[in-house]
């Protein structure tokens, strides 16, 4: 490698020396010479000759060339001011047209918050640097629009400074579904325009596959609301037995309306429009609808209803752990007829009426504990055992809807091993298995109440395959 010394001076400056007498020509004298001499100040100095081996103390020396450097530095400041030129002052730059402002107008204040209701408003814009008197005004006239309705409110309001105090510019005070006012400030006054709701309907398919627990698990693993499960399972009550008929690896679909307002968040719950389930033997679709004039109700691509004459399964989510017929029964070790559908599920789930009918009585039995007996229209009459309470409209007498709550599952009388609910249907005085009966075929629609559900039906099917 070549000696450094045949190169341009080094760029270390631990290597930069000033040029003695024994190495003239070696590297520039010191800064002034434009070159890369050494930048301690106590090597500076003509151009030849050796630094004074001892020109004070350390700290005298030092300061010294300090004051130097910063006598040199002024100087070069000056020249550079007394040489500058005169220049105009940049013009200003004009935003451009539809450019959104960078930050908001310069004596303005915006704040959004959320209050629990119209009550709140006067200590919220208090809180916020408003006056009480205009606070109270200006929640007067927001209460004036909203009313006394409990619930949150969203409020967005603009404070603009007016000399050493706060007025209020505008104000909006909304409820979940973009209902509520707004208030405007015009030469003093107030002005309170009421904001009407402003929902958007969403619609969401979801679509899988029952997995080896239960169909709760496989539909909530999808992305099934637990919310809407038990209507889910409701409008196939007439039409499937979920503990016999339904086996892993059949397939279910729905597709659910949500409520959504301006901000997009969601309010309220979803809501199924469209349910189907496809197994081994079985392929059923059901979609929402409300006949004009009529109750609304689940009906199949022909417009025929889900709703029979009878509930073989008079409550959610439950397993039928003991069938009709002859079995060791379980707690006197003999064989005999279970004349009965045990259903098993846990104490407190809802018990349905199977048909339309009049409670025949509702009380306390030995064997059966908390017992109601339904009469139906049709003569058959339905017994439900076991309950752990009574819906509280059940007396003697008392008119009851198919599916309309009338208990729940419990673990009452001397007749049980744990919670459950025994249900017996007979017909002509016979007890008969209802998971084995026909139970008809559910009404038509016709005329303009079939026209309006095809219409619906076609709106519901365009967007399941929009959404695929």
């Amino acid at each position: 490698m070549p000696d450094r010394d045949d190169f341009s001076p080094s760029f270390d400056p631990k290597t930069w020396r000033r040029s003695g007498p024994k190495e003239s020509g070696a590297g520039p004298a010191g800064p002034e010479a434009g070159g890369a001499g050494s930048f301690d100040p106590r090597s500076w100095g003509s151009e030849g000759s050796a630094p004074p081996r001892e020109a004070g103390p350390p700290s005298l020396r030092l300061g010294a060339a300090l004051t130097a450097a910063a006598l040199i530095l002024l100087a070069g400041a000056g020249a550079a001011w007394l040489g500058r030129e005169e220049r105009p002052a940049p013009a200003p730059v004009k935003p451009q047209a539809g450019a959104a402002p960078s930050a908001a107008p310069a004596g303005e204040r915006h704040r959004t918050i959320t209050v629990a209701g119209a009550s709140e408003i006067a200590a919220a814009l208090r809180a916020a640097g408003l006056d009480e008197a205009s606070a109270a005004r200006a929640a007067a006239a927001a209460r004036g629009v909203l009313g006394g309705a409990p619930g949150g409110l969203r409020l967005a309001f603009t404070l603009a400074e007016d000399g050493a105090t706060l007025r209020l510019a505008a104000l909006e005070a909304t409820r979940e579904d973009g209902s509520g006012v707004r208030l405007t400030e015009a030469q003093g006054r107030l002005a309170a325009e009421p904001l009407d709701a402003r929902l958007a309907l969403q619609l969401r398919a979801v679509a899988g596959e029952m997995d080896e627990t239960s169909f709760y698990s496989s539909a909530v693993s999808a992305g099934v609301p637990d919310s809407v499960i038990s209507d889910f399972a409701t409008a196939f009550s007439f039409d499937l037995d979920f503990q016999r008929e339904v086996r892993p690896g059949d397939r279910f679909e729905a597709v659910l309306e949500q409520a959504r307002n301006p901000a997009g968040e969601a309010v309220g719950a979803p809501r199924l429009l469209f349910v189907a389930m496809r197994t081994n033997e079985k392929s059923l679709r059901f979609y929402r609808f409300r006949p004009p004039g009529g109750e609304e109700g689940w009906f199949d691509d022909g417009g025929r209803s889900n709703v029979r004459s009878l509930m073989r399964t008079p409550l959610d989510g439950a397993r039928v752990s003991s069938r009709f017929g002859y079995r060791i029964h379980p707690l006197f070790g003999v064989r005999r007829l279970h004349r009965g559908t045990d259903f098993a599920a846990p104490v407190g789930t809802r018990v349905y009426a199977a048909a339309d009918g009049e409670v025949a009585s509702a009380g306390p039995n030995r064997c059966a504990g908390n017992m109601i007996r339904l009469r139906h229209d049709n003569g058959w009459t339905t017994h439900y055992f076991h309950l752990s309470a009574f819906a509280p409209q059940i007396a003697a007498g008392a008119r009851v809807r198919q599916g309309e709550v009338i208990g729940a599952v419990g673990n009452t009388g001397t007749c049980t091993t744990g919670p459950h609910l025994h249900f017996e249907l007979l017909i002509d005085g016979e007890h008969t298995d209802a998971l084995g009966i026909d139970t008809g075929a559910g009404t038509v629609l016709a005329g303009a109440a079939k026209a309006a559900f095809n219409s619906e039906r076609d709106r519901i099917d365009r967007s399941r395959a929009e959404l695929r």
